[in-house]
């Protein structure tokens, strides 16, 4: 490993909590979320922020909101930074800033419910977030390398994982105009990391430039990518595919598809309802609508294909198509290791998106990774659709090793602000190798 940490992290002058402090922020989507920051007794300090979800799985951890329909339509989170001031703060002022374990341990157990639903999510991972900053602040070592002692990785090569852009946004991140919620341009892993943002760029702003060359709104979603408004899911994959091929890019060699269904929001009574399709759709029909897509455009990657208890439907998939396309689960698992466990068991998919605060806190999501890992699974560490510009998920995408990261289109300050985090890790990984 090119930096190790100062004597290993386990010195005995390691700097302590001192206090916690946390304040109400608004994420990119101007709804509230958590911001904690955490002061040591030696006086450094450091900042963490919660995003949140909008396509929220069942299994997800739980955000604390005010229900005050006087502030944020109910979604103010004073409640939630109350739990830091009044409850987590006291329990974890003294204690040893290096020890994540330790530190997120004790709010696992302060909180005592299974979905953190009474601190919250939101204030519960603000502050792990914060703590691991401070804890790789104190051990003089970039945050990404400091996490990489929570995992089994030990002297693995540390690598940039290589993104997934969200340029067409649909679903609930589009108001609904179309039924899949992401449609992604892939780079070649090959691709060095700073030439993927040239190639999205390059694609990004060619994709505006058809769009005005078809009348339709160049307006963008959540998450940066253009949102228009088409009649079919299908015709979004063709009008990626149709300009990329205008590119200097080629299609299935340089630049691959694909989709992330979000299919739990066009599920109802045990069928899927999509655009594309007159009736609503039995799980065996639906595989054959992504098999036909599969066929057309050679997806890489095809994440929340099913609602996330279509345990029959996700298996089913996995054995068809898993050969050639990464099989994901989001909602499905929700970063929870039980969910995973059940995955596995099944054979319901052959990869997993890594999203802390779907679990709370940093050490699980780094157990849910390593277990993902173990079971010969991709990994995607995934930002969510209500972002802060915290870049905590770039170097943790690269602590965990991590095969893939989604931050978005490579556009909006919160989406770049990962980017460019990333380009910093990979100018310092490569100023760390032996000339």
């Amino acid at each position: 490993m090119y930096l190790i940490l100062r004597k290993n992290c386990l010195v005995d002058s390691m700097p302590k909590i001192k206090n916690i402090y946390a304040r109400e922020i608004l994420n990119s989507k101007g709804i509230p979320t958590v911001e904690a920051t955490i002061l040591l007794d030696n006086n450094m300090s450091a900042t963490g922020s919660s995003p949140t979800g909008t396509s929220v799985g069942r299994y997800e951890a739980k955000d604390l909101r005010d229900e005050d329909q006087k502030r944020f339509n109910k979604n103010g989170v004073r409640n939630a930074v109350s739990s830091v001031l009044n409850v987590i703060s006291p329990a974890l002022v003294g204690i040893d800033v290096t020890s994540q374990h330790e530190i997120d341990k004790k709010m696992i157990e302060v909180d005592g419910t299974r979905d953190k639903s009474k601190l919250g999510a939101n204030a519960i991972l603000a502050v792990s977030i914060a703590s691991a900053k401070a804890g790789a602040m104190a051990s003089g070592a970039p945050l990404f390398a400091y996490l990489r002692r929570y995992t089994s990785l030990g002297n693995t090569p540390f690598k940039i994982p290589t993104p997934a852009f969200n340029i067409l946004n649909g679903g609930k991140h589009a108001g609904n105009n179309l039924d899949f919620q992401e449609f992604l341009v892939i780079p070649a892993s090959s691709i060095p990391y700073d030439d993927t943002l040239n190639f999205a760029s390059t694609i990004y702003y060619s994709l505006k430039e058809t769009l005005k060359f078809k009348n339709e709104v160049t307006l963008i979603g959540d998450e940066g990518g253009f949102a228009p408004s088409l009649k079919t899911n299908k015709e979004a994959l063709s009008l990626l595919a149709e300009t990329i091929s205008e590119s200097s890019y080629r299609i299935n060699y340089d630049v691959f598809l694909g989709i992330d269904a979000a299919s739990n929001s066009f599920y109802e009574k045990s069928e899927y309802k999509i655009k594309d399709q007159v009736k609503s759709m039995k799980s065996y029909e639906l595989i054959e609508f992504y098999k036909v897509l599969n066929k057309d455009f050679n997806l890489i990657y095809l994440e929340d294909p099913f609602a996330d208890d279509d345990w029959e439907g996700w298996q089913n998939l996995t054995n068809q198509l898993s050969q050639d396309t990464l099989i994901v689960g989001d909602d499905l698992i929700c970063t929870n290791i039980e969910r995973l466990e059940t995955a596995i068991q099944k054979n319901a998919v052959n990869g997993i998106i890594i999203k802390p605060n779907q679990i709370g806190t940093v050490i699980e999501a780094i157990a849910t990774a390593e277990v993902a890992r173990h079971a010969g699974f991709k990994i995607t560490a995934s930002h969510r659709s209500g972002e802060t510009n915290d870049d905590f998920i770039a170097d943790f995408s690269v602590a965990i090793d991590a095969d893939y990261v989604k931050f978005g289109a490579p556009a909006r300050g919160e989406r770049v602000a990962k980017y460019n985090r990333l380009l910093a890790i990979q100018q310092q990984l490569s100023n760390s190798q032996p000339q």
